[in-house]
């Protein structure tokens, strides 16, 4: 099918209806009588109640979440946003495909951050179906509240029928102000980490692996700087759904025999859940927005900014619990989907805190388990953002506008090593090789029943075949870095706003290499376009704007740079982007490219 709206009518239409800039206190001279929808949305400071404690919290249209935005395929939307806060605010429409200006990250393509009284206008035409979500891009603000869901329908009927459709958005809050947090983690490492190794762990360790076994393991990480058990940075959160707290019990209904979907979107700041409703089967149809081929699962783990669309169909008159786990175990989110309100379902067992071992790191006690990765040696640190030359002449693009209604997942590419910061706080030493991203090792599993299944990144599949899609004419090496010390993230070793951008030109196919020298798994966000996961699935390589890349491994992803701008490429755990981990994607329009 073919696009509703190309790049270049969004850039037309964003251009005449002059809102390239902040407009203050909206007149309401100018009319919107051709758009689907208009709708007014004002950001202000408010308390709000989460298990019967109050806190402060930041919030869009006066509540937590924002309220749900609900469209349909091919529809013009205004939305006013006034800012009633005492500083600069954004939003950003998270996974949308539209005009660089109607983005909403300050300092990109032209769009400027709303001051407080002022009023700004997004207006843009829905090129996509599917589950996506809107969220501040200013501060930390996200964090207070600023977020809520997006659901588009498609402009044509859904091959997948349910009786019922609920969001289920997962988030963290706390009542520490973020800007509390971000001076927290800056000025003592590991301030959070509440988790820490301890001398029973090491004696049992002892028992288990033997006394040199054990010393070699403690060794290593001692070496690296990282302690394995510190993979969220941030604990004492609340952890939500649709702002409701464990004991609120947030209840979704259904009559025995239906079939419901549940949109799941993971808006938190810092916290990767692991998602599983117990004695009840779920099948994954959607990721990141476009649907895949369906696929059973017991439990998924969704990283920061992701989205899946899963579909249950309970039979008997009973409640079940839809339990979300963050992976450093520091407490849950909880949701009951049942038959009525005031139904409960028994919290299951806790699971244990994630450890990583030197296995999940590329290693083994200290040695390098060198991988199947063709690049050893290469020094990774020499190179420029850019990655790898460019080869060959720019490749034909695909439109995402033609994309099916189908097609987002994630994957891995083969391993490759990669030559690490030896002053890195995170970093590996040395030229580490990256951990097997088709061997499913202790932190991709930790913690899944036995004969229970968790969704892998292999198993998403396109719903569409793409036979003839062109081959990259270039690398991008993006290694993912940091300093836990001073709580700097990076890539390729700079932090952003000191690095020198990634820049291609408008239609060109290119590979980013993913790779993550860090403890730590990384979401990684690419505004404007979606991403092919090279993931093993062929010709049907699922498209995500979100892609996960666990500690110590690569994540390769397929791109065509049709969408001409200034692009966020990011982390999406928030205080690593605000630490630094971040940069531009300059997609240059291929006229200006060629004249040069």
């Amino acid at each position: 099918m073919t696009s509703p709206l190309s790049r270049r009518d969004s850039l037309k239409l964003a251009a005449a209806a002059g809102m390239a800039g902040v407009v203050t206190a909206f007149p309401g001279r100018q009319s919107f009588a051709n758009a689907h929808r208009v709708q007014d949305l004002a950001v202000e400071a408010t308390r709000i109640t989460v298990d019967g404690a109050q806190t402060n919290a930041l919030t869009i249209g006066g509540t937590v979440p924002g309220p749900l935005l609900h469209w349909r395929e091919g529809e013009e939307v205004v939305i006013r946003v006034t800012n009633r806060l005492s500083e600069p605010t954004s939003i950003h429409w998270h996974g949308l495909l539209l005009a660089g200006v109607m983005d909403g990250a300050p300092g990109f393509n032209g769009y400027e951050a709303i001051q407080p009284g002022q009023t700004y206008t997004y207006r843009f035409q829905l090129r996509q179906a599917g589950t996506y979500w809107y969220h501040s891009h200013s501060a930390a603000q996200e964090q207070a509240g600023m977020y809520g869901a997006i659901v588009i329908e498609p402009a044509r009927p859904e091959p997948v029928r349910v009786t019922r459709d609920y969001v289920v958005m997962l988030s963290d809050h706390s009542s520490e102000a973020p800007d509390a947090i971000f001076r927290n983690l800056r000025n003592r490492e590991g301030y959070y980490n509440r988790g820490q190794r301890t001398l029973v762990d090491f004696m049992r360790d002892v028992r288990r692996d033997g006394w040199s076994a054990t010393m070699a393991e403690r060794m290593s990480w001692g070496e690296m700087r990282m302690d394995p058990t510190d993979l969220a940075d941030v604990t004492g959160y609340q952890f939500l759904v649709n702002g409701r707290g464990p004991q609120d019990n947030k209840t979704f209904l259904f009559t025995p025999g239906e079939r419901v979907r549940l949109r799941f979107i993971n808006g938190s700041a810092m916290s990767i859940y692991d998602v599983a409703i117990p004695d009840l089967r779920m099948t994954v149809i959607s990721a990141d927005g476009l649907p895949v081929i369906p696929v059973p699962v017991d439990e998924f783990r969704i990283g920061v900014g992701e989205t899946y669309d899963v579909v249950v169909n309970p039979t008997e008159a009973r409640a079940f619990t839809i339990m979300s786990e963050p992976l450093d175990r520091s407490g849950y989110a909880r949701a009951t989907l049942a038959p009525r309100q005031g139904m409960e379902a028994p919290i299951p067992p806790r699971r244990p805190r994630t450890v990583l071992t030197m296995a999940d790191m590329g290693m083994a006690h200290g040695g390098m388990a060198m991988g199947s990765g063709a690049m050893a040696g290469m020094d990774h640190s020499a190179m420029a953002m850019g990655g790898a030359a460019a080869g060959g002449s720019a490749m034909a693009g695909m439109n995402h506008g033609g994309m099916p209604m189908g097609g987002s997942g994630t994957g891995t590419a083969a391993p490759a090593p990669a030559a690490a910061n030896p002053h890195a706080g995170h970093a590996m030493p040395g030229a580490a090789a990256m951990a097997d991203p088709n061997n499913p090792l202790g932190w991709e599993q930790a913690g899944t029943p036995a004969g229970k299944r968790a969704l892998r990144y292999a198993d998403l599949r396109s719903t569409r075949a793409r036979p003839n899609a062109p081959q990259p004419s270039r690398d991008i090496i993006l290694r993912l870095t940091g300093q836990m010390g001073r709580y700097s993230w990076s890539l390729n070793d700079r932090r952003f706003g000191m690095e020198e951008g990634i820049r291609v030109r408008e239609g060109d196919r290119v590979r980013i290499r993913f790779m993550n020298e860090t403890m730590m798994a990384h979401p990684m966000h690419l505004h404007g376009m979606f991403m092919e996961m090279e993931n093993g699935a062929g010709d049907r390589l699922p498209y995500k704007h979100v892609v996960l890349v666990r500690p110590g491994a690569e994540a390769s992803v397929l791109l065509t740079a049709d969408e001409v701008g200034d692009w966020p490429l990011h982390c999406h755990l928030l205080y690593h982007m605000e630490a630094g981990m971040m940069t531009r994607f300059i997609v240059e329009p291929a006229r200006v490219a060629s004249a040069g």
